[in-house]
């Protein structure tokens, strides 16, 4: 048995014509086309796959075989892909981006990430995105490398001329413990009382800010490089340290973590910039997430009492 031929993408789109409206009368009505056109596409798409895609013999109406029925799903995978081509295609002739890489700093809350990305790929179905989620100077090293278009990233080490920045909202980052905890037993603590127990910090992975510290007191410090490790080793009561707010709010209902009431030690407003290269200006995605990101960070509400990181 000789194996079957190749379908042309003209003979699939006929055959799910005449499937969605029920006739051959209907699909040529819906292609503009005569129907011994549509006739006659059919019949070489059966002769190319040697099988019989409607039964015409029991019912007025075409009514697809089995072999019909297994195919359909096939044309319309097809189709779909070639649909989803040319839109790809006809969005980059027009200036749209076929890939974004995005990178954002550990310390976005999740729910906004996930609200905007969600968005995006409503409004850009055709656009890949990558994304890379890093801590501290991280995000401006791979938006100075090009390796990212577009970077939300947390406190910039220093004034980069070749990096456009703008303000993109804040988290409020708190100091926390397990309530077993030797800090979390003592109520209001005096000040420097956090130098003398183990703080969790999260690891500076880049060379833009290698060596400087952000909010570090205690003496002995453990060094993470993910933020869900230090979340974890926290509620074992490890150590203490700070933690953005909205990743620890159910924590500190449900009593697992411990917020402290350290005076010199206050919460701490850690800001958020979309950053990009000045010299590399986003395209149109790109630009539709800095919007994003932007408008929905300036309602960010300081804490009261909350200082700069």
């Amino acid at each position: 048995m000789s194996d079957p031929g190749v379908p042309t993408f003209d003979q699939l789109k006929i055959f799910l014509a005449v499937v969605e409206s029920g006739s051959f009368a209907g699909a040529g009505r819906k292609l503009n086309r005569a129907v011994s056109v549509i006739s006659y596409g059919v019949a070489n798409l059966e002769a190319q796959l040697g099988i019989e895609l409607f039964d015409r013999e029991t019912t007025r109406r075409p009514r697809l075989t089995e072999a019909g029925h297994a195919v359909l799903a096939e044309a319309r995978t097809v189709a779909q892909g070639v649909d989803g081509l040319r839109a790809r295609v006809k969005g980059m002739r027009d200036g749209l981006e076929a890939e974004v890489h995005l990178a954002v700093d550990v310390m976005l809350p999740a729910a906004r990430l996930g609200e905007v990305l969600r968005s995006f790929s409503e409004q850009f179905p055709t656009v890949s995105l990558r994304l890379s989620v890093e801590g501290l100077g991280a995000v401006m090293g791979l938006v100075m490398d090009r390796r990212a278009a577009l970077g939300i990233s947390g406190p910039l080490p220093a004034e980069k001329e070749e990096i456009e920045r703008i303000a993109a909202g804040a988290v409020t980052m708190i100091p926390v413990a397990a309530p077993g905890h030797p800090l979390a037993r003592s109520g209001d603590l005096a000040p420097g009382a956090g130098r003398d127990h183990v703080q969790l910090v999260l690891t500076d992975r880049s060379e833009l800010t290698q060596g400087r510290d952000f909010g570090v007191v205690g003496r002995r410090t453990w060094r993470l490089a993910d933020l869900g490790a230090k979340h974890a080793l926290l509620r074992e009561g490890i150590g203490w340290g700070n933690m953005p707010l909205c990743m620890v709010e159910a924590d500190l209902a449900s009593g697992a973590l411990v917020r402290l009431v350290m005076p010199d030690r206050p919460a701490i407003a850690y800001r958020l910039w979309a950053i990009y290269r000045r010299d590399r200006p986003p395209g149109p995605a790109a630009s539709w997430l800095l919007r994003q990101f932007v408008e929905r960070g300036a309602g960010d509400a300081a804490v009261a009492g909350s200082t700069d990181i």
